[in-house]
């Protein structure tokens, strides 16, 4: 049963225990298995990913099957239907088009005295994305991670992803990757996958930077990878809240809660209303819906444990307890949510309105779905071109412009104990001539 409580008792404890769900005992332990997989893969190589996907996976593999083969690139084509390539396609050209807004720009200012100082934005030579297999297949992940790099012009752009029981990939995972210009693919997941990227193997090529949601093992193994190579962010379980008022419909808001629980056994679904009626409306609407569903079992234990309706005193302490917790996705289903949206300061991705449900941003709309969870939208964003970017600084001085800048670097190299630093700029300051 899905709970409701009332501000007047002290929520934040309850979406704190909500927000934390991945910081437990366990994550401890699993984090230690984690630095023995990254380990052995650094020091073995393809040795270790398939002692590793044999042993986790109970999945039988040598060197030559982790790559997937040309034929198996194009049988996928055959294997899905018209109407999913065509979604696909839908979602490329979406997905594509709102990236391609945001690609930086180089630039360069002349200023006085002819310095030059400017940004020069450069793309990784190789790219890792990791795209989760298990539960589903996850084609829209592919998108998600492959677009934004390619728009970046990522030379290299390598995919990873568990396979199944017979050791194929999902034809759609596979298609879908393709569209997005794809055609290295390796079926190898979890931790190992993750150390493959960042160490390299005789198989796998290393990364520089690694993206894509997964499991908690990925996740560790992201996080201990970090420094060794770039990632785009620590995606814990999925979570969801909505902010509602008396005008929204219950039946919506239950089957987005719903939606978002569906995903993981630790997916998280809170609704902060205005209404108490609204509230046990959307109890009663999440009963209904969960009957015969066919993802029930999970469904039900992801709200049983990390589900949550919270009766507000207004939209505005709604809106404090939101940026609080900090949520990957955030729905405004109020009557004006773009007189509530200036309150909103952190949030991985925000949809507005009654016809804005959030499974539209996972799909088609554009912006990226892989967000920060667990209150990270606190510091970080969502991945996308600038994640496959790094810039370098352009400095250019004139001599004019060194001699007049010279007394006060002077100034602050002596104070830092850097007498070299003042040196190298005294020296040319007095245009001091080796003999060679």
């Amino acid at each position: 049963m899905l709970r409701i409580i009332t501000q007047q008792a002290d929520v934040r404890p309850e979406l704190q225990r909500i927000c934390d769900r991945t910081n437990d005992e366990q994550t401890l332990h699993k984090e230690a298995t984690v630095r023995e997989v990254l380990l052995a893969v650094k020091r073995q190589g393809d040795k270790a990913v398939l002692h590793y996907t044999t042993e986790f996976d109970k999945l039988s593999l040598n060197a030559v099957d982790l790559r997937v083969t040309g034929a198996e690139l194009d049988a996928a084509y055959q294997q899905v239907s018209k109407e999913l390539l065509e979604a696909i396609r839908l979602a490329h050209r979406q997905i594509e088009a709102f990236h391609r807004q945001r690609v930086p720009k180089n630039w360069v200012h002349f200023g006085d005295d002819d310095v030059v100082l400017g940004k020069r934005y450069t793309p990784v030579d190789r790219a890792g994305i990791y795209v989760p297999g298990g539960r589903a297949s996850y084609p829209s992940t592919v998108l998600m991670n492959a677009i934004p790099a390619t728009i970046a012009g990522v030379p290299r752009v390598v995919m990873v992803t568990p396979p199944g029981k017979d050791k194929s990939i999902n034809p759609a995972v596979l298609v879908a990757a393709q569209e997005a210009g794809l055609q290295e693919i390796y079926r190898v997941g979890g931790a190992q996958a993750i150390a493959a990227l960042a160490y390299g193997t005789e198989t796998i090529p290393k990364v520089n930077v690694i993206t894509g949601p997964g499991n908690i093992y990925v996740t560790l193994a992201k996080k201990l990878v970090y420094g060794t190579v770039g990632i785009d962010c620590l995606a814990g379980p999925s979570e969801v809240i909505i902010i509602a008022d008396q005008t929204a419909n219950p039946v919506y808001i239950a089957a987005d809660m719903l939606a978002q629980a569906e995903n993981d056994p630790m997916a998280a679904a809170i609704l902060l209303t205005t209404h108490a009626g609204l509230a046990m409306n959307v109890q009663i609407a999440v009963q209904r819906q969960l009957i015969d569903h066919p993802r029930r079992t999970l469904t039900e234990k992801a709200i049983a444990h990390y589900g949550l309706i919270v009766i507000v005193e207004s939209l505005e302490a709604a809106a404090e307890l939101s940026n609080e917790f900090a949520p990957e996705h955030l729905e405004l289903e109020v009557e004006d949510p773009w007189e509530l949206l200036p309150k909103i300061r952190h949030a991985g991705a925000i949809f507005l309105g009654y016809s804005t449900p959030e499974a539209v941003g996972d799909y088609l709309a554009g912006p990226n779905h892989i967000l920060p969870t667990s209150g990270a939208a606190r510091y970080a964003s969502a991945l996308g071109v600038e994640t496959f970017l790094k810039y370098s600084s352009i400095i250019q001085y004139s001599q004019t412009a060194l001699e007049k800048m010279a007394d006060a670097i002077d100034v602050l190299a002596t104070v830092e104990g850097l007498p070299f630093h003042a040196d190298s700029v005294r020296r040319r300051i007095q245009k001091e001539v080796g003999d060679g």
